[in-house]
C-alpha cells in the first residue's frame, strides 16, 4: 500500500524516476549495509586485525538473499536502527567467521557509509541526467542564437534579446552546477568509521584504526576523511542544498517556459504527446505538465534543503534525534532532482519554438521596445537627459494615440534633422539592437 507521491503507482514517476528509486530502495540500502560490513572485514584483514580466512568467509557467505526480511523489519522497529538486526542475521550466515563481523564499528558508521554508497550511485545518475539536459539546452541556444524575441523585465517589454540568449542564460547556470556537482562528489562522499564516540578506541591506540578506515575507503571508492563526521553533517548538506539550487535553476526554466506557453504569449509549446496536459472539461487545453512538475520539484527541494540544514545542529559526539531527519530528506531530494531533470530533458529536447509568434510579440508595443536604442543614438548630440526626455515624450504620445514609435519619431522635425529618416527606421528595428546577445550566446554554447 502506497501513501506518498514517492511510492504511489499514480504519481511516483512524476516525483522520481525508476532508476533513482532502485538506488534508494529498501533492498538496495540493505545490500549497501552488507557491502559495508564485508568491505570492513576485508580492510581489517589487510591491516591484520581479523584473520584473512574470516574476511573471506564473510565476503563469500554474507548476502541479501539469505535474510529473513520480515524478521529484519520487526527487529528494526524494535531496535530503532537496521544494523544490529542485519548483523545478527549475517553473522548466522557466516558461521564461526561471524564473530568477526562489525568489528570495532558502530551502527552509525555502517548506516552513514551505506548512505554514502547510495549517494555515490545517485550522484553519478544525476550527473548523467544533467549532462543530457545541458546538451538539449546547448542545441536550443545554438539554433536560436539570432531568433529575436522580447526581453522582459518586471513582466513588461524591456529590450530585444534572442531566444538563444535566454536559453544560454539557463544553460550557463546548469554548466556551473555541473562543476559544483563534480566538486561536491569528490568532497562530500566520505566513508564513515569512528566507532562508538568517533575515536576508534575499540581498535586500540596504534595506527590500526586509521589504517582500517583508509583501506575501507579505498575498498568502497569513497574519500577517507580527516576525522570522524558523526556530528559534522556538512557533506550531506552540501549535496542536498546543491540539489535545491539545481532544482531552483530548473524551476526558473520551467517558469519562463510556462509563461511563454500561455495563450497570450504563444511562443513555446511543450512536446506533443496525445492526451498529455489535457483537461477533463476543456478539449482545447494543452497544459505545460513537465514545467509544472519541475516547478513543484523546485519548491519541494527547498524544503529538503531546509530539513538537512536543521539536522546539522547535533549534540556533542553523537546526535539525539536530528540524524533521523536525513533518513527522510536525503532519498527524497535525490528522487525529486532526478524527476525534475527527467522532465527537463523531455521538455527541452522536443520544445516547439514559434519563431513567427516571437517576432510578432516583439512588435506588439509598436516599437517601444527599442526606445533605448533611439535615446542612446541621440545622446551624443542632445545630451543623455535631453535625449531621454524627447524619446520619453514620443513613447507617451505613441501609447496614447496608438501609433508606432517610428511614426511618432518621424513627426519630430528635430529628430529627423539630427538622425535622418533612414536612421530612425534602422533604430526601430529590434534585430539591430541586440548588443552582445549573440556573442554571449556563442560563448556559452561553445562547440557542439
Amino acid at each position: 500500500m502506497s501513501s506518498t507521491v514517492f511510492d504511489s503507482f499514480l504519481f511516483r514517476d512524476m516525483f522520481g524516476t525508476l532508476a533513482m528509486r532502485e538506488i534508494f530502495s529498501d533492498t538496495a540500502y540493505v545490500q549497501r549495509i552488507i557491502d559495508t560490513e564485508t568491505a570492513l572485514a576485508r580492510a581489517q584483514a589487510k591491516v591484520g586485525i581479523i584473520p584473512a580466512e574470516a574476511a573471506d568467509d564473510i565476503t563469500a557467505k554474507a548476502g541479501l538473499d539469505g535474510l529473513d526480511l520480515e524478521r529484519l523489519r520487526t527487529e528494526t522497529e524494535i531496535v530503532g536502527y537496521p544494523v544490529l538486526p542485519i548483523v545478527k542475521q549475517v553473522a548466522e550466515q557466516c558461521g564461526d567467521a561471524g564473530r568477526y563481523l562489525h568489528w570495532g564499528a558502530t551502527t552509525q558508521d555502517i548506516m552513514d557509509t551505506a548512505v554514502m554508497l547510495q549517494c555515490k550511485q545517485g550522484v553519478a545518475l544525476l550527473q548523467d541526467q544533467l549532462d543530457r539536459v545541458r546538451h538539449a539546452l546547448r542545441q536550443l541556444a545554438d539554433e536560436h542564437a539570432a531568433t529575436v524575441t522580447a526581453g522582459r523585465t518586471h513582466l513588461q517589454h524591456a529590450l530585444p534579446v534572442t531566444f538563444g540568449y535566454r536559453c544560454a542564460v539557463w544553460l550557463s547556470a546548469l554548466d556551473r552546477h555541473a562543476e559544483r556537482l563534480e566538486q561536491a562528489r569528490g568532497r562530500a562522499l566520505m566513508v564513515q568509521f569512528g566507532g562508538a564516540a568517533g575515536t576508534l578506541a575499540s581498535l586500540g591506540p596504534g595506527p590500526e584504526g586509521l589504517e582500517t578506515r583508509a583501506v575501507l575507503a579505498a575498498e568502497l571508492g569513497l574519500r577517507d576523511p580527516e576525522i570522524t563526521w558523526h556530528v559534522a553533517r556538512d557533506g550531506l548538506v552540501e549535496l542536498v542544498t546543491l540539489f535545491a539550487a539545481i532544482g531552483g535553476s530548473l524551476g526558473k526554466i520551467a517558469w519562463d517556459v510556462m509563461m511563454m506557453c500561455s495563450s497570450e504569449f504563444g511562443e513555446l509549446a511543450e512536446p506533443f504527446v496525445s492526451g498529455r496536459g489535457a483537461s477533463s472539461t476543456m478539449p482545447q487545453k494543452r497544459n505545460p505538465i513537465s514545467s509544472e512538475l519541475m516547478f513543484a520539484a523546485a519548491k519541494l527541494l527547498r524544503d529538503k534543503s531546509s530539513t538537512v540544514l536543521d539536522a546539522m545542529m547535533q549534540d556533542f559526539e553523537r546526535a539525539t534525534g536530528p540524524w533521523h531527519l536525513e533518513w527522510a530528506a536525503v532519498p527524497e531530494a535525490f528522487l525529486l532532482l532526478s524527476s525534475s531533470l527527467h522532465q527537463a530533458e523531455f521538455m527541452l529536447s522536443g520544445l516547439e519554438v514559434n519563431v513567427d509568434r516571437m517576432r510578432r510579440n516583439t512588435h506588439i508595443t509598436g516599437g517601444l521596445i527599442v526606445a533605448e536604442a533611439v535615446m542612446m543614438d541621440l545622446a551624443p548630440v542632445l545630451g543623455r537627459q535631453r535625449a531621454h526626455d524627447v524619446v520619453y515624450d514620443a513613447c507617451r504620445t505613441a501609447i496614447e494615440t496608438g501609433t508606432t514609435l517610428e511614426a511618432e519619431l518621424r513627426t519630430h522635425a528635430e529628430l529627423v534633422d539630427q538622425l535622418g529618416a533612414e536612421r530612425i527606421s534602422e533604430l526601430c528595428d529590434p534585430a539591430r539592437y541586440l548588443g552582445s546577445a549573440i556573442a554571449m550566446t556563442r560563448s556559452v554554447v561553445g562547440t557542439i
